[in-house]
């Protein structure tokens, strides 16, 4: 039977690189983690398994969660138990995964530049962005609701090109925030279910949990970084007109 594909193009050859490499390092060490298979690698594109699904909701929640939190506890335990947040991680054929602060206090200042975002906005965040050097590391890897497709057998990650490393619970704080400013305000609950699936597969290898308050940080810290795409790519909603508070969530 012929596997039915799609093509992704790239603008250079150094983006199909890293997509390739990423998907590669996936597959090794986050073995529980549902991926589109690669087929081909072609001068400008990929060619990947047709994923048949839909994007994910917000009912979808706790199976995506709990599907990150079992790949992040897995991908710690097969590699990144020995990465640091502070520094880039090596992976194989020259690649690496970019340090978690670098790129988005980057990212930050060209908002606040843009003057999407204020110095104050900036410096309520910086602590997120200095992590104690003993903080355990996950991935990030855009875990926003079109990145996830629900299958019949469970949520698939598609879209690999940007993957770097975060601190646990930073990539569910995505999906939430994405969720939230494409489709409204969430009930609680939808906050405090996901964090507690995403939780339990890190306290069953051992690792500490995300607390809520520092998930909600991460959550502010998303909503900086996803002001310049507000009216675009179906968010709809400000963060400012839908986030939960902490009351909220006890």
């Amino acid at each position: 039977m012929t596997l039915n594909t799609f093509s992704k193009p790239y603008s250079t050859r150094k983006d199909l690189e890293w997509a390739v490499a990423h998907h590669t390092w996936l597959a090794e060490h986050a073995k529980s983690l549902q991926l589109p298979p690669l087929v081909a690698v072609h001068a400008n594109r990929l060619e990947l398994g047709f994923v048949d699904g839909r994007h994910a909701v917000v009912a979808d929640v706790p199976t995506v969660a709990a599907a990150l939190g079992q790949a992040h506890a897995d991908v710690w335990a097969s590699d990144l138990h020995r990465a640091l947040l502070t520094h880039a991680h090596p992976m194989s054929g020259g690649h690496e995964l970019a340090d978690f602060a670098s790129p988005r206090m980057a990212a930050l200042h060209r908002r606040c530049e843009a003057g999407l975002i204020s110095v104050r906005q900036m410096a309520a965040v910086q602590p997120l962005l200095s992590p104690h050097p003993a903080t355990p590391a996950a991935f990030y890897k855009d875990t926003n609701p079109r990145n996830v497709l629900i299958t019949s057998g469970g949520p698939v990650m598609v879209d690999l090109d940007d993957l770097t490393l975060a601190p646990f619970g930073y990539d569910l704080a995505k999906l939430l925030v994405a969720l939230a400013m494409t489709d409204g305000p969430l009930p609680p609950e939808t906050y405090t279910a996901a964090l507690s699936c995403y939780n339990l597969p890190l306290t069953h290898a051992g690792l500490p949990s995300v607390p809520i308050d520092e998930f909600l940080g991460y959550a502010e810290l998303h909503h900086l970084l996803t002001l310049p795409y507000l009216g675009k790519g179906g968010y709809r909603h400000p963060w400012s007109t839908v986030r939960p508070t902490p009351e909220d969530l006890k």
